[in-house]
């Protein structure tokens, strides 16, 4: 139903103005990179998430050097909540961070894929672990949700994970996210290794094959 500017309300819509599906023929929307770790969709009304969409996004992934990438889908870095997808590929490293300075809860949905996700006490000792997959696997979940302050990290699991994140906005580089002073930042030596210990782990207690990926030779 729609309604014209009379107020009247039309209850004879065409069915195929309510169909939400992408036809066969018609492209994905446009995607805007505005840096090289993100694009964002410029839609007004909104934005179906698709198999073609995130085929997209995982193409952008396996093509970074750090093997992720973002699509933005909030207007701007005013909007609450702020809303993304994360594209993941393993072996790649998620800084483990917490959301405490200006205090943001968070949530993350498993679209594609499977990711793990590493909670953390104050003292870097993993405290809960989470399977996130959409495939039926003992103890999986589909979705995590995490509250402000709460150290964290994700770990790709599978080739081809995407994930939709969620959590508050307004977003301001300043005072986004905290990382652990027990961990090393993404880049530094010894960040592969630390991923690599903490995946294996998570394989370990899931019973999951063995990473895909090997870090660098130490040199």
């Amino acid at each position: 139903m729609r309604e014209d500017p009379s107020g009247r309300i039309d209850r004879h819509e065409p069915e195929q103005g309510r169909e939400r599906r992408r036809s066969d023929d018609e492209k994905p929307p446009e995607l805007d990179r505005v840096s090289p770790l993100a694009t964002v969709s410029r839609h007004v009304t909104g934005l179906l998430i698709d198999p073609p969409l995130l085929e997209r996004k995982v193409a952008d992934a396996r093509r970074s050097a750090r093997g992720r990438d973002t699509h933005i889908l909030h207007d701007g870095d005013d909007d609450v909540p702020q809303r993304m997808l994360n594209a993941l590929e393993p072996g790649t490293y998620v800084t483990p961070h917490r959301h405490l300075t200006v205090p943001k809860a968070e949530s993350l949905i498993v679209l594609r894929g499977s990711a793990a996700v590493v909670v953390f006490d104050d003292d870097g000792e993993p405290e809960i672990e989470a399977l996130l997959t959409l495939e039926p696997r003992p103890g999986a979940g589909v979705a995590f949700d995490l509250r402000a302050g709460v150290w964290h990290t994700m770990v790709a699991l599978e080739s081809g994970t995407v994930v939709y994140e969620m959590k508050g906005g307004p977003y301001d580089a300043r005072t986004d996210k905290q990382f652990a002073p027990w961990a090393p930042c993404e880049g530094e030596p010894g960040a592969a290794g630390y991923l690599a210990r903490l995946e294996d782990g998570l394989r370990e207690r899931f019973d999951l094959a063995p990473r895909s990926w090997q870090p660098p030779p130490r040199r």
